[in-house]
């Protein structure tokens, strides 16, 4: 947590995940986000996984250091509620459908300077989620072993919802440049970001899209090999899987003097005619000879002793790990300073939390802060935002269009 953005205030009405990252990201260099949710949870508040209590522990990591508001955003009176409060907060980040009561055109009315930022599909229109914008990037087509048949071989799905998180990370670089706008022109924005404009933006961007034209074909599957350069997984004597990665001549040279095969290397760059030192090309087209030469050299050593020599080497390596390892492995999290001690969390079970995945050497980073229960801040928000008394928010709650905190207990969804 920084306080690089605590004069910025942000209303988001969002579900699944693309959409609160925008706001997560916001929240941990400091801006007040004010999460809006329908009363009694919204589309993901109970996504899996759920603890015993029935709380998500998605749910509660996408939305640290957020305020909720809950009203019934089913009624006209909840709808307006929510209109009001992201015009006169000036900042709207949403997944909302642009034809929804949320439309730009309904939140900037009287507000010239609103900016609305909103997470699409596609950008005609069409709905799309994670799993399908991947499925039409390629990339399930892709992966695999390279010994699959190319005509039946099936799609190989990422686990990651990696363009919802690229798409939550663009879409709050782009939140952040419609305000910097603003502050040079007076001017608002209405922002659209389409989850598969992202994903095939970044397949043009990534020029793999200009390779598939220019090759006129697709990419031939490769298994866990490296596209053009030196790299795959590797075991060593004792069963440990590690994958290693050359793309420089440091990190050829690293790799060759922790292994010992130099000379294994030299009599194959005889046979071959390829020097193998400085060229990317000439390591990936003869992959398969040096796959042999590194995994023969990897097999005869404890992984261990590979792991030293290869770190004094300065080589570039790592071991396999599943993700329950990986979560209380001391290295990536206990002495990582990225994470900072577990706060009260709704669920009410402590794990290690992420601050800001930037690090400010000059600034202090604050202890990651908790979700909000569900409606925690609805009183508090409606006061100092709309202007509202506490009659009428008791009256808004006893009618029930507002929701005060879940904390004593989930609530069935009416």
């Amino acid at each position: 947590m920084y306080d690089l953005l605590s004069d910025l205030s942000i209303v988001e009405v969002s579900s699944f995940v693309a959409s609160p990252t925008v706001g997560l990201y916001c929240a941990q260099m400091g801006a007040e986000v004010i999460r809006v949710d329908q009363i009694g949870g919204g589309l993901d508040y109970d996504r899996y996984m759920q603890t015993a209590e029935g709380r998500s522990l998605a749910w509660e990591n996408l939305n640290r250091a957020k305020k909720s508001v809950a009203l019934d955003l089913r009624s006209a009176e909840g709808r307006e509620l929510a209109v009001e409060l992201a015009r006169a907060t000036g900042q709207l980040v949403t997944n909302l459908p642009e034809k929804s009561f949320l439309s730009h055109a309904a939140v900037s009315e009287g507000r010239p300077d609103m900016i609305s930022l909103r997470v699409m599909g596609w950008h005609d229109g069409r709905q799309a989620m994670d799993f399908t914008v991947n499925a039409a990037s390629g990339y399930p087509l892709m992966t695999g072993p390279e010994d699959w048949d190319v005509a039946t071989a099936p799609p190989v799905n990422q686990v990651l919802p990696a363009w919802d998180f690229i798409t939550g990370a663009y879409c709050a670089f782009a939140l952040m440049a419609a305000v910097h706008l603003r502050s040079r022109t007076g001017e608002g924005a209405e922002v659209r970001v389409p989850l598969g404009d992202v994903a095939i933006g970044t397949v043009a961007n990534s020029g793999a899209m200009a390779e598939m034209l220019y090759r006129g074909g697709d990419r031939p599957r490769l298994g866990n090999a490296i596209w053009g350069a030196l790299g795959r997984d590797f075991t060593s004597r004792d069963g440990k899987r590690f994958m290693v990665a050359v793309l420089t001549p440091k990190q050829w040279t690293a790799m060759v003097d922790a292994l010992g095969i130099a000379q294994p290397v030299a009599a194959l760059e005889t046979k071959t005619g390829a020097e193998f030192a400085k060229s990317d090309h000439n390591r990936f087209v003869h992959r398969d000879a040096l796959f042999a030469i590194v995994q023969g050299a990897a097999g005869q050593r404890d992984y261990a002793d590979l792991a030293q020599a290869l770190t004094r080497a300065g080589a570039t390596f790592e071991r396999y790990r599943t993700m329950h390892e990986a979560s209380t492995d001391p290295e990536l999290v206990g002495d990582n300073p990225l994470f900072g001690p577990s706060p009260a969390n709704p669920s009410g079970f402590a794990y290690p939390a992420a601050r800001s995945f930037a690090n400010l050497p000059a600034r202090e980073a604050a202890d990651p802060r908790p979700a909000p229960y569900l409606g925690q801040h609805s009183e508090e928000v409606l006061s100092q935002r709309l202007g509202l008394g506490s009659g009428q928010i008791g009256d808004l709650i006893d009618r029930g269009v507002v929701d005060t905190s879940d904390q004593t207990g989930l609530r069935k969804r009416p």
